[in-house]
């Protein structure tokens, strides 16, 4: 009999992280990390085991806990994931927090864009924290645009989702806020194997990574509001290549924000008014 106690051994006999396991047996048992710790002499029943040796192995093959329990948590809110779309990271709340940071010195109402949104999260995100503002969120790909989708109505989150490339499904439109979190691994980078279960699409952007934040940086001006923002998370070593970018393009006050690990996670500027 595999018990909860018994399922943990399984796990880090295997070199799974204590966390990624306590997540996926919370999953599997629809219980708390509490639970867990004060109940470890509760047996899985067959189906749970073989539910749990196939995510063992599905784990070590490196697919991404939040596509075996199909939800991840994101700036406090519970989203639901699948394959078509990247798992959030904690970092990209590090955009989040900036992007709040502006829409606080502007009044309410305001709107903002997110571009390259995948399950929603950063849109969503913000619409949470700042109900009166009008945000639109873009995405390239139907199948993400869909869970994105069914992510703001079970949060009860309006969000005008379209369908395209970058700006295209937003012609005509003036935004005082824009944020991306857009591919920008270099193609042929030796990090892509460990990443091989999530969408392509959504990671690498050309020969350096940085030819989606090109097209946002030379399109944004368009759809920005005089003093609008433009906000960009990036590779923990391009914040200097994408500030080389802004400032070649004219933007002004051109700074960054660090993530968890104290790098430059994400570079924004302003346009001028």
């Amino acid at each position: 009999m595999t018990t909860v106690a018994e399922a943990l051994r399984q796990a880090r006999a295997q070199g799974l992280d204590r966390s990624d396991a306590m997540a996926l047996l919370g999953a599997l048992l629809a219980c708390s990390r509490t639970w867990l710790l004060t109940h470890d002499d509760a047996p899985l029943d067959a189906a749970q085991q073989a539910r749990w040796q196939d995510w063992l192995a599905r784990r070590q093959d490196a697919v991404p806990v939040a596509y075996l329990t199909g939800q991840h948590e994101f700036h406090g809110l519970m989203l639901s994931v699948t394959p078509d779309v990247l798992d959030p990271r904690p970092d990209t709340e590090t955009l989040v927090d900036w992007a709040l940071d502006v829409l606080a010195t502007l009044p309410p109402g305001r709107a903002l864009a997110d571009l390259g949104t995948g399950s929603g999260a950063i849109a969503l995100a913000l619409k949470s924290r700042r109900p009166d503002a009008q945000v639109s969120a873009v995405d390239l790909s139907p199948a993400a645009l869909a869970v994105a989708r069914g992510n703001g109505e079970r949060l009860g989150l309006a969000v005008d989702w379209r369908e395209g490339a970058w700006f295209a499904p937003l012609a005509g439109r003036l935004f005082d806020l824009i944020v991306s979190n857009p591919p920008y691994i270099a193609e042929g980078d030796v990090h892509l194997p460990a990443l091989r279960h999530e969408p392509i699409l959504a990671l690498t952007s050309g020969a350096d990574g940085l030819d989606a934040i090109r097209a946002i940086v030379a399109a944004a001006p368009a759809h920005l509001a005089p003093g609008g923002w433009l906000l960009l998370e990036h590779g923990h070593d391009q914040a200097d290549a994408v500030a080389a970018l802004l400032h070649a393009a004219g933007w002004q006050a051109v700074s960054h924000r660090e993530d968890l690990a104290g790098h430059r996670r994400c570079t924004g500027a302003h346009r001028p008014a």
